[in-house]
Order: structure tokens, then C-alpha cells, then sequence
């Protein structure tokens, strides 16, 4: 089995508002994340700290998905990613990580990680935009190595610490826009 992880307990500082309740295409930014990942792995862990509550009453559920509250998500990314991985049933072979503030992710690219993932073995995989990266997937192998984390960096500091062990998926398409202030909506 594959879970995705969707990064969603930031205070989204620079948007001055609960960003992940902003509405884009009819669905809070959170909500695309989540029904990007559903169909395409076997559950979907999302992770909620700041406005938990409202973020909570904001999504629908699929029934593959939970959500899980990191406590200590104002120590930054690092410690989200920590209780999403956490998290992943124990039969979990890897996670696709998204992020909450990207609603651009589609199905497809959830899927495109997955069956790479299931025919390679990679430990890690990213997706490669014409104009940068895109989610990522960790497998189990490398949990470990994400409690030395630490900070308000995820599985980026995997990447850096070691290029070379990270296999690139193209696609052909310019990056969905992650949405960090206000004007990002209208990209988005």
C-alpha cells in the first residue's frame, strides 16, 4: 500500500489568513490536495495544526482518509511531516507527500509517483516540472532518516543532503502554482 501525506498545519503568515480554507475552483486549497491523493493511493493522512478546527470542519473526507494534529507545527514543516509519516499504516510502503497550498496537483500526478514507485522500488521520487519540482515520494526506507530533521524544511533536506538519490519523473507541463499571499489565488 501507498498513503499520500498532505502537508496542511502551516499559520500562513505571509497569506494573513487561514490559507488553507481559501476557495479556488469551488474547493478550499486543502480539498484538492486531498481529493488529488484519494483515488490514487491506498489512504491519505492529513496533517492539521494551525486552525485545526476550522480546517477540520472545512474538508470532506473521503473514506481512506484521516486527520492527524501535530502539536508542535509552529517548529516548522519538519515536524508536520514527521506526524504525517507517523501516521502511515504499518503495512505503508511509502507516502506521496503534497502540500495543502498547491491545488493545481491533479490525480495523475499522484498516480504517476505511485506506479513509478511500485515498478522501480526508488526510495525517492519527485516529480520534475518543465519549470521545477513537484511532490514528492519517500519510501519506508527512508523514514528513518526524517527524524533528523528539524525546522521549516521537509523531505527537501533528503534532496539536498544527496541529489543523487532522488529519480526525477518529467512531465510535461508547467508547475501548478502554490498559493503563499493573497494574489497567488488568481494564478491558482
Amino acid at each position: 500500500m501507498i498513503s499520500a501525506v498532505v502537508l496542511a498545519a502551516g499559520s500562513s503568515t505571509r497569506f494573513e489568513a487561514t490559507k488553507q480554507l481559501a476557495v479556488v475552483r469551488g474547493k478550499t486549497l486543502v480539498q484538492h490536495a486531498v481529493d488529488a491523493a484519494a483515488s490514487a493511493v491506498g489512504e491519505v493522512i492529513v496533517v492539521l495544526g494551525h486552525d485545526a478546527d476550522a480546517i477540520e470542519a472545512g474538508l470532506a473526507l473521503p473514506p481512506n482518509a484521516r486527520l492527524v494534529r501535530n502539536a508542535r507545527f509552529a517548529e516548522g514543516q519538519s515536524t508536520s511531516l514527521a506526524a504525517g509519516i507517523a501516521a502511515c499504516a504499518p503495512g505503508s510502503e511509502a507516502a506521496v507527500v503534497l502540500l495543502g497550498d498547491q491545488p493545481g496537483i491533479r490525480e495523475d500526478h499522484v498516480r504517476a509517483l505511485a506506479t513509478v514507485f511500485e515498478d522501480t522500488g526508488a526510495e525517492i521520487l519527485r516529480l520534475r516540472f518543465r519549470d521545477g519540482p513537484g511532490p514528492t515520494l519517500l519510501a519506508r526506507a527512508v523514514w528513518s532518516e526524517l527524524e533528523a530533521i528539524a525546522g521549516d524544511v521537509g523531505a527537501r533536506a533528503l534532496f539536498d543532503a544527496d541529489p543523487g538519490r532522488v529519480r526525477w519523473i518529467a512531465v510535461d507541463e508547467d508547475a501548478p502554482a502554490d498559493v503563499d499571499a493573497p494574489e497567488d489565488l488568481e494564478r491558482a
